[in-house]
């Protein structure tokens, strides 16, 4: 029932794009990032061409290797800025997981005992993020930007303001462990795309966050129960971050409180690209998944051309632009059809 008086309510604000365009929703979102595939295919035919050693074996798994902490990452802000809102604080608590596994387990000495204390460290900075947002009104992008700086001083103050060094090595194999070729941080980030792929298009969960993004109050209306679902997300979010904290901290060998510095942006970067409306109640996991690949391309082209460093911050910057200035045609467009 709830999910009838959530369709209609949909359709009367405007979120009924399956009736208006008739035409299913799997077709729509093809269609409508069919472009983005195509523009992300000519880019890796174009590298290929230009770029010497770019289309090795070699590479291919190390430019998978080094989207994983954006890709991971991206599958939960995916669902944050399909809810409307955003979170700034995902650098520093992937800082602050890596941290307290790296503390947790060197104190203890067991593997578990980190990678369980890091994670549920992520997760409960999230879940303050959610309380905070939902309970209180406040701006998700001032919530979250003063988390960014609390999370960022507890990971050094947990750290005492240097890397934490492990002493157990059976943490390290988290980070180096593979199978059929790939490593675990790869395999993570290709299970968060699917679970929250599953999640977003073929779940009550995933029609409620879409929903909640598009018109909060008509999502309320219908029975959605709209701060617990923010909450909920916010905690997913944090938790996600802390599993990449803690996969992150075992490749370096250290838990390093400076580490992840702008991640944030380069997540929503990935999102923004990928089709992820920034004003919330529209996202695309298959949009989600060749955005990270577009950026993780860019900027293992840039590292083969041996491209200065002050150099690639001006390419994300600009992809960052233009996936906004991409998502504001997107509304524009929207809005007139």
């Amino acid at each position: 029932m709830a999910t009838e008086k959530l369709a209609k309510a949909q359709a009367a604000q405007g979120g009924g794009d399956a009736g208006r365009l008739g035409m299913p929703k799997a077709l729509r979102t093809l269609l409508d990032t069919s472009g983005l595939i195509a523009i992300f295919i000519l880019l890796f035919i174009g590298l290929s061409v230009l770029v010497p050693d770019f289309l090795t074996g070699r590479n291919i798994v190390g430019l998978l290797l080094s989207v994983t902490l954006i890709g991971t990452i991206a599958t939960t802000m995916m669902m944050v800025l399909a809810l409307g809102e955003v979170d700034l604080s995902v650098a520093s608590i992937v800082a602050f997981a890596g941290v307290v596994a790296a503390v947790i387990t060197s104190t203890s000495g067991s593997v578990v005992i980190g990678v369980l204390g890091g994670v549920a460290a992520g997760g409960a900075v999230g879940a303050f993020n959610g309380f905070v947002v939902a309970r209180f009104g406040i701006n998700s992008l001032i919530a979250t930007l003063a988390a960014m700086e609390f999370v960022r001083g507890l990971a050094y103050i947990t750290s005492g303001g240097d890397a934490v060094m492990i002493t157990v090595p059976a943490f390290f194999e988290l980070g180096s462990a593979s199978f059929l070729g790939l490593t675990l941080p790869v395999w993570t980030m290709i299970v968060c795309f699917v679970i929250f792929g599953v999640l977003l298009n073929m779940t009550a969960f995933g029609r409620n966050v879409l929903a909640t993004g598009g018109n909060a109050e008509a999502a309320s209306l219908a029975g959605v129960n709209v701060r617990r679902l923010k909450i909920t997300v916010f905690a997913l979010q944090g938790v996600v971050a802390g599993i990449a904290g803690v996969l992150l901290t075992s490749r370096m060998g250290l838990g390093d409180p400076n580490t992840s510095l702008g991640l944030e942006l380069a997540v929503i970067s990935a999102c923004v690209l990928g089709g992820v409306s920034l004003s919330g109640g529209v996202a695309s996991i298959t949009g989600v998944l060749v955005g990270v690949l577009i950026m993780g391309c860019v900027q293992n082209a840039m590292g083969l051309l041996n491209v200065p460093t002050f150099y690639q911050y001006l390419v994300r910057g600009a992809i960052l632009l233009l996936a906004v200035m991409f998502d504001r045609w997107k509304q524009t467009r929207r809005a007139k059809a």
